[in-house]
């Protein structure tokens, strides 16, 4: 009776050591084979619940985008490859702190006005704003 207790017990016994040497070899493949990419995305500033300062249309550099992709600034009519260096040339007339805001319609293309906003970026505007057009 003793030899039939003794061999029960050995079988319930189970060994984990050998899995547990396994499942953290897997983690450490994993962690060392798993590559972090930064995303790239852009920085806004988001409003606050503050009262803002209103600025007339003239101090600020206006860029308007149509819904049917027509882009203006300050008024005049452009195409996307234009948009750096009129924002450059209304800088060096309004002064370097002017800012620029660009006011799209809801139905324009966001690629369009992420593309307008990297353009103003590179003219050398330090602040660009976003807006949406009113209803007319």
């Amino acid at each position: 009776m003793r030899r039939r207790i003794a061999r029960s017990e050995d079988e319930a016994e189970i060994n984990i050591t050998p899995m547990l040497d396994i499942v953290f070899i897997m983690l450490i493949f994993f962690i060392v084979t798993t590559s972090f990419v930064k995303e790239i995305g852009l920085e806004l500033n988001r409003p606050s619940n503050e009262p803002q300062e209103e600025k007339k249309i003239s101090e600020v550099i206006a860029i308007r985008i149509e819904s049917t992709g027509v882009i203006e600034v300050s008024g005049r009519q452009v195409d996307i490859r234009a948009v750096r260096a009129n924002v450059e040339g209304e800088l060096a007339t309004k002064g370097q702190d002017t800012p620029v805001v660009v006011i799209a319609d809801r139905a324009s293309d966001s690629g369009l006005m992420v593309r307008v906003i990297d353009q103003a970026r590179m003219a050398g505007a330090d602040q660009v704003s976003i807006a949406a057009m009113a209803k007319r």
